[in-house]
């Protein structure tokens, strides 16, 4: 299948190496804002891949273009509306970095938009995809912590001062907010899919003295889950040296930690389970410090979904829910105020 790659900013390497090694799947082109940074990236990715990379001129040309099975977009969030309204007209199956959009009303519009026009969106939560996660996901499904009574979400990153001196980072405009909408949302995304929505929240979110940026570096929450489980969150940019994120749930049968690509389940009665393999995330001060191979699972699951007719691993409407709590935390850290999520 062929793709193409839009967006050529911090995350397009690993879009790159993922598409080198995802197995039956072809760069046909990229495109990017500025036409020189874009022939550098394309020559790039000619030497990487062992064959000619196009640069492709306009969307128009990415739209019409029915050899193109799919997009990936790799834009920052501000950049998304356009993209996704051209490309859902034309029927081209769209797969997206997160976050969707950079309001929960914005993101609702664009996997409406898709929905509508019957074009499959997928969004890189690749988190999901971790060995670790799949398998915590089959054990929970099949009842082996029992009950899940509390859950703990840490993010404690590391970003320095040069990462947010970047034209838009850490924006309202641009990103959508700080460490939640940015970074968090990975690790939040992956609780509400082992363990579904939450109900409502408290919250507060802060920017720390660390940090000369305009939306938060640091949030903490409370989450009433609609399983009856109760959670706390704790997400920040602003934890130097940073360290791996983490999920910490407690059932009836047993407890589970997932960090750094480890699972360890810890039953009641004494005995001790690891699975997965110890691999970096990006939470220190290198924000790419992490393996493609997530991106690429996710890439290999979306282009099978396409012949399949299958729901991608994260489809728009799930990554929904991340935007819903993020929406729900802001409000209530503004009103100091337990907050209920609505749905449709």
């Amino acid at each position: 299948m062929k793709t193409v790659l839009v967006g050529l900013g911090m995350v397009a390497d690993t879009h790159l190496a993922a598409i080198r090694d995802a197995e039956g799947i072809e760069l046909a082109g990229v495109m990017g804002r500025d036409p020189a940074r874009a022939q550098a990236f394309a020559d790039k990715a000619s030497a990487a891949v062992g064959y000619a990379v196009p640069v492709r001129s306009s969307l128009a040309e990415i739209a019409e273009d029915r050899t193109v099975d799919f997009v990936t977009i790799a834009t920052p969030p501000d950049a998304r509306q356009e993209l996704v309204d051209a490309l859902s007209a034309a029927g081209k199956p769209i797969l997206m970095e997160k976050p969707i959009e950079r309001t929960l009303a914005a993101a609702e519009a664009l996997v409406a938009r898709c929905e509508t026009a019957q074009v499959p969106l997928g969004i890189v939560l690749q988190h999901r995809a971790r060995a670790a996660s799949q398998k915590l996901k089959q054990l929970l499904d099949g009842r082996a912590l029992g009950q899940v009574a509390t859950v703990e979400i840490r993010v404690p990153w590391w970003r320095d001062q040069a990462y947010y001196d970047a034209p838009g980072r850490g924006t309202y405009a641009r990103d959508g907010g700080g460490v939640m909408i940015n970074q968090a949302i990975h690790t939040l995304d992956l609780a509400l899919w082992l363990l579904g929505p939450v109900r409502r929240v408290q919250a507060m979110l802060r920017t720390t003295p660390l940090h000369r940026m305009e939306a938060e570096d640091w949030a903490g929450a409370l989450l009433e889950f609609d399983s009856g489980a109760c959670g706390s969150l704790m997400a920040t940019t602003s934890a130097y040296p940073g360290e791996a994120e983490s999920l910490s749930l407690q059932g009836e049968k047993a407890a589970a930690h997932l960090a750094s690509g480890v699972l360890t389940v810890t039953h009641l009665d004494g005995r001790v389970e690891t699975f997965g393999a110890e691999a970096t995330t990006g939470g220190g001060a290198d924000p790419m410090g992490f393996t493609h191979a997530w991106h690429q699972h996710v890439l290999e699951d979306f282009a099978h979904c396409l012949i399949s007719g299958a729901t991608p691993l994260a489809s728009g409407r799930s990554a929904l829910e991340a935007h819903r709590v993020i929406d729900a935390m802001e409000r209530a850290s503004r009103s100091g105020h337990i907050t209920e999520i609505t749905r449709p």
